[in-house]
């Protein structure tokens, strides 16, 4: 079996109200019971708004330390579920499951190595 991260993208700024969020969350809980009856799911977990990060870069013989994300944009990571499928399609299948419940984007990667 493979592992794999379905990493969940979300838009920048306040995330949406109670109407929009609780019927997702729901629903996402729904899917973790589902992939945890099928043997899929090994772990998940929500992050911190991208406000609260720290990027730590090397150079010059010193580690910077800045707050804030990595890079500015539009959406960031928002929180990731680890699963392990028998291949790319079965991990795309849960992917695709996780879209339509998150109702946002969701990169799935293969763990390498």
């Amino acid at each position: 079996m493979q592992r794999y991260v379905l990493t969940i993208y979300q838009p920048d700024g306040e995330p949406p109200g109670p109407e929009v969020l609780e019927p997702v969350m729901r629903d996402l809980g729904a899917l973790e019971e589902e992939m945890k009856a099928a043997g899929a799911w090994l772990f998940s977990g929500g992050l911190r708004p991208p406000e609260e990060a720290a990027v730590l870069r090397a150079g010059d013989g010193e580690v910077l330390t800045v707050d804030g994300p990595y890079t500015e944009g539009k959406e960031h990571v928002g929180g990731f579920t680890v699963i392990q499928a028998p291949g790319r399609e079965a991990a795309l299948a849960w992917g695709r499951r996780m879209a339509a419940a998150a109702t946002l984007p969701i990169e799935v990667r293969e763990f390498w190595g």
